[in-house]
């Protein structure tokens, strides 16, 4: 919100749904960034946002490590407080005889601290003397207390309210809800986007007559870089300094550009490159769990472009990733539209037997929920296996939500959360302030107390005892093999037909033995050699005791004389800097480096694909052989192409599997029969002399992990880094775009639009573009790693004179959309129907029958004037929240997709951007149908919005005669109100425009 004359118009229509004190706090500006930015979500606080976006938007030069002002000029900031203190207090006479009554001003109360005086304000759920509210889930009550708190009769009302209440019977009916997340999470790759769009939408506000500073968040924005690092040097002490020159040489544009971000826009913080992951810093620094914003407390909820965003469930925060276009309309002050969720309730009891982890609970979680069922719902844990479990542990399982397909993995706040945060350097009286509000608000668990029966829409148990080691593939999450039968499932892999437990290698090749010379050494592979093994991954660097568990590993295999092969290429990138700091406490980090796990940045690196090139005779011998190759890894994505290309077989491990497999040196192997290799006494070593014990972890972890790390790294993080620094940015509102620019170009989205809204409208004659089966990810429609040389992405690059070596990825250019549209479906992996069994990034021209590049074929129909739709079994979208793999099929000419069913954020996606989801009525498909994909479709869609319902029937007809019924999955009223003003962007402005 900015402060132009008395106030926006955007300012005054929201003031005037809501009531607001008198007095401005000047305080409010004054607070660290870590717990308490001056994001007033309440309907009682606009004035003092109204105040401190004014003083922000005087002083935007300066260098904003917090979400306000910058707390570190006092006499800047008396100053500008007196010069913006009459337009602040014209707008408050303004507003004053506007603001109706809060609907529940009855229930807002104090929260009195037990020495005297007051924590703060608060709406109590508890004084509604509402049964049906003690039932809840605590999922629900967080979803309720926003609504509460943000009720305006406008957009959130109390009938959304009572909703809410009544989940327990609403939520069966599929009911539409609004929702407020208190801010918005995102990273690099998706945060580039993110900007650009907001920046091309100030242009289009100045075009269309507005007021182009309307667009900013309006919640505090937290955009860590952690997606650019690559693993270009490993097994090198020097490999985490080599690793950030190149990213800062190949990103410098990007990042720039983001800077720039962070001074033109109010309310975003940028945590420079080098800190961390998204998710860890998010759990160890961002999170604040309770808010208390100039003396109102609310619960901390989140929402990010990451679909890994869930992590922070483990913390009791309420999160998940939305795509990309969602968010920026979340940061701009639109409601969420969300369908009120079913919660499946998951007890668990017991505690883990010795030597097995959190990764091999949550791929065992995962697996369980994905036989469930659990799309589109939230899970809720519970149960007394619960206090067994550390706070790391849960933020493993919640973690992995996308992979079992949940909107969250949610754990309610309890004694572990608080001793997490009291261990992560937050202080004891925002300790206790956070206790103090849950338990007022009843939204806290005490074991040690009584457990009152919640009502879940359906109910799952599982004894932690029950857990045995596992990891998870060949290519997707949810495979989860047991260690013991890993051998055999291996050979089965190579039997099965090519699927995605299958290779088909011939009986006679399965032995085959590639030697080779590694730097002068003799070398060798044979298919289910691992050439990559990565500890990686916000799933796992979180968590000390797996991290440190995998340093034990190395200090045994080193005792015992046990080394890595040289030619697998190891690596280790932690979450945090504090990970660091503890490996080096307790002195196992010169084990890893020992056994090639030297430290190559802090950042998502392997599992993002960015693990970088093999060398080059490890690629020749893979490529000239047709070895199948394994990677493993501790992440949580092992989808075909994504973590490196001549990787085809991808394992899903604990860090401590991961070292064990590099030991030795393939998944063909038995742990418990077979050795892992010969000791330096010449006597055969196992996996069971190698592996640590629970007592070993603990201790370790208790004497190495202290509160001293967390303050200090994350002291240290806000004062950037040398490269970061030196970045200069124009300090200006307006972004000056560049057309020569590879990384940061002005998309086209709004460049034709006018304020009156295009409307609905149905498709006709379409052509197929692609014809795909089940399980196409976003990593298929929008790859994010490397960009192949003879790609129509790399034909671009090269004509405008980009260096191969200096292509990138696809995720770092995806501020591009020039680079976006060409490596839309440009996957090496991609299956198409079309092609009879050729995997690759084409597809059939169907007029001309060529075979053409997916971008080059796309052209080729949008110059013709002819529109193109895509047929798609289950889960198509499934994996990371990738707004691309929506804003490219647009880009590309797509008007419909027809699928069996959809991945919840991207089906959001497309509706987004203007694109019809369509589902197979149950029991149906394009193969039971009978189509080909050859046919020519038209889909019988209302002219008039108003005729459209959500989840309505629609009729799709052929050119050849056949006719089918398919259901719209516009979910909610909002996405068709997207869908007729062509995307939720154009939505967003024209909607400030006339405010």
């Amino acid at each position: 919100m900015h402060i132009t004359g008395l106030g926006s118009a955007s300012s005054i229509l929201r003031a005037s749904r809501a009531r607001f004190p008198t007095s401005i706090s000047k305080t409010s500006l004054l607070y660290p960034p870590h717990f308490s930015p001056p994001y007033l979500t309440t309907n009682n606080q606009l004035r003092s946002l109204s105040f401190s976006s004014a003083v922000r938007s005087l002083r935007c030069s300066h260098p904003r490590w917090s979400h306000g002002v910058d707390w570190r000029y006092p006499a800047t900031l008396r100053h500008q407080i007196r010069a913006v203190a009459p337009v602040v207090e014209r707008f408050q006479r303004k507003i004053a005889t506007m603001a109706p009554e809060h609907p529940f001003k009855g229930i807002f109360t104090s929260l009195p601290k037990p020495g005297g005086g007051e924590f703060g304000k608060f709406y109590s759920l508890p004084a509604l003397n509402d049964p049906r509210i003690d039932k809840l889930p605590y999922s629900i009550k967080i979803l309720l207390e926003s609504a509460i708190r943000n009720c305006d009769n406008f957009q959130v009302t109390k009938d959304d309210v009572e909703k809410i209440i009544d989940w327990e019977n609403s939520a069966p009916k599929l009911v539409e809800i609004p929702f407020k997340p208190a801010r918005v999470l995102l990273q690099d790759f998706t945060g580039v986007p993110a900007v650009v769009d907001l920046a091309a939408m100030r242009d289009a506000m100045a075009r269309l007559g507005g007021d182009s500073n309307k667009i900013n968040p309006l919640v505090p924005v937290d955009l860590v870089i952690d997606h650019s690092v690559q693993v270009d040097v490993a097994r090198s002490e020097n490999a985490v300094q080599a690793n950030m020159e190149l990213e800062f040489q190949r990103n410098k544009e990007r990042f720039a550009f983001l800077k720039w971000g962070s001074t033109a826009f109010q309310n975003m913080l940028v945590v420079p490159p080098g800190s961390g992951i998204v998710h860890q810093v998010n759990l160890e620094y961002l999170g604040r769990v309770v808010f208390n914003t100039d003396g109102v407390l609310y619960p901390d909820s989140v929402v990010g472009t990451d679909s890994h965003t869930t992590m922070i469930d483990g913390l009791g925060v309420a999160g998940w990733g939305v795509g990309g276009i969602e968010a920026e309309a979340a940061m701009l002050g639109q409601p969420m539209s969300m369908v009120l969720p079913g919660v499946v309730g998951f007890k668990l009891n017991g505690k883990l037997r010795d030597g097995v982890t959190a990764t091999d609970l949550v791929l065992t979680v995962t697996q369980i929920l994905r036989k469930h069922g659990v799309v589109g719902k939230f899970v809720e844990f519970y149960g007394d296996g619960m206090g067994k479990l550390s706070l790391a542990d849960r933020a493993t399982i919640a973690n992995m939500s996308p992979e079992y397909g949940a909107t969250m993995g949610f754990f309610p706040v309890d004694h572990v959360t608080l001793q997490y945060l009291k261990l992560t350097g937050r202080s004891d009286e925002t300790v206790a302030r956070i206790e103090a509000y849950l338990r007022a608000n009843k939204m806290f668990v005490d074991y040690n107390e009584p457990q009152l029966e919640r009502v879940y829409s359906s109910y799952l148990q599982l004894d932690l005892a029950d857990v045995e080691p596992c990891i998870s593939g060949p290519k997707r999450p949810h495979d989860r093999v047991p260690l013991k039968e890993m051998k055999a499932d291996w050979h089965a892999c190579l039997n099965n037909k090519v699927g995605f437990k299958g290779f088909a290698v011939p009986k006679e090749a399965q032995d085959k033995v590639a030697k080779f010379s590694f730097h002068g050494q003799p070398a060798e592979l044979k298919h289910g050699s691992v050439v990559i093994a990565a500890i990686t991954s916000c799933t796992n660097t979180s968590n000390p005791s797996v991290m440190l568990g995998a340093g034990l590993v190395a200090k045994k295999a080193c005792e015992l004389g046990l080394k890595v092969k040289p030619w697998i290429k190891t690596s280790l990138a932690p979450g945090s800097g504090v990970v660091t700091k503890y490996l080096l406490q307790s002195g196992l980090q010169k084990y890893l480096n020992e056994q090639g796990f030297d430290i190559v940045g802090y950042g998502c690196t392997t599992c993002i694909g960015n693990s970088g090139d093999l060398d080059e005779s490890v690629g020749s011998v893979i490529t000239e052989n047709d070895i199948l190759a394994a990677a493993v890894l501790s992440g949580n994505r092992n989808f075909e192409g994504r973590v490196h290309p001549l990787t085809r077989a991808n394992y899903l491990a604990s860090p401590p599997l991961v070292v064990a497999y590099a030991l030795a040196g393939t998944v063909n192997i038995d742990f418990e029969k077979e050795p892992i290799g010969t000791g330096k006494d010449g006597k055969s070593v196992y996996f069971k002399d190698i592996w640590p014990t629970a007592e070993e972890i603990a201790e370790v972890v208790q004497s190495s992990v202290l509160p001293a790390m967390f303050k200090s790294t994350y002291e240290s993080i806000t004062k950037g880094n040398p490269m970061w620094n030196q970045l200069s940015v124009p300090a200006t509102t307006s972004y000056s775009w560049d057309p020569c620019s590879t990384y940061i170009h002005d998309p086209p989205y709004f460049k034709s639009m006018t304020m009156n809204p295009p409307g609905a409208h149905g498709v006709k004659d379409a052509y197929c573009l692609l014809n795909f089966g089940d399980s196409i990810t976003t990593d298929h429609i929008s790859p994010a790693g490397s960009i192949h040389k003879d790609s129509p992405t790399a034909k671009y690059l090269l004509e405008r004179g980009v260096d191969r070596k200096d292509f990138n990825s696809y995720g770092s250019r995806r501020g591009n959309d020039e680079v976006m549209a060409r490596g839309t479906f440009a996957n090496i992996r991609l299956v198409n129907k079309f092609l009879n069994g050729e995997v690759g990034p084409k597809t059939v021209h169907i007029p001309t029958g060529e075979k053409l590049p997916v971008f080059d074929a796309a052209m080729r129909y949008k110059n013709a004037g002819h529109d193109t739709i895509i047929l798609a079994g289950a889960e198509y979208g499934s994996g990371s929240s990738r707004d691309w793999a929506a804003k490219g099929p647009m880009l590309l000419g797509v008007k419909a997709v027809i699928a069996k069913s959809f991945e919840r954020i991207h089906r959001s996606n497309l509706a987004g951007m203007g694109i019809i989801p369509l589902c197979f009525k149950a029991g149906q498909d394009a193969d039971t149908l009978g189509l080909t994909g050859h046919e020519r479709y038209t889909i019988d869609l209302p002219s008039n919005i108003s005729e459209i319902r959500p989840g309505q029937d629609v009729t799709v007809t052929t050119d050849n005669g056949k006719s089918f019924t398919c259901t719209v999955r516009f979910d909610t009223e909002v996405e068709l109100e997207y869908f007729n003003h062509g995307g939720i962007l154009p939505y967003v402005i024209r909607s400030l425009m006339k405010q």
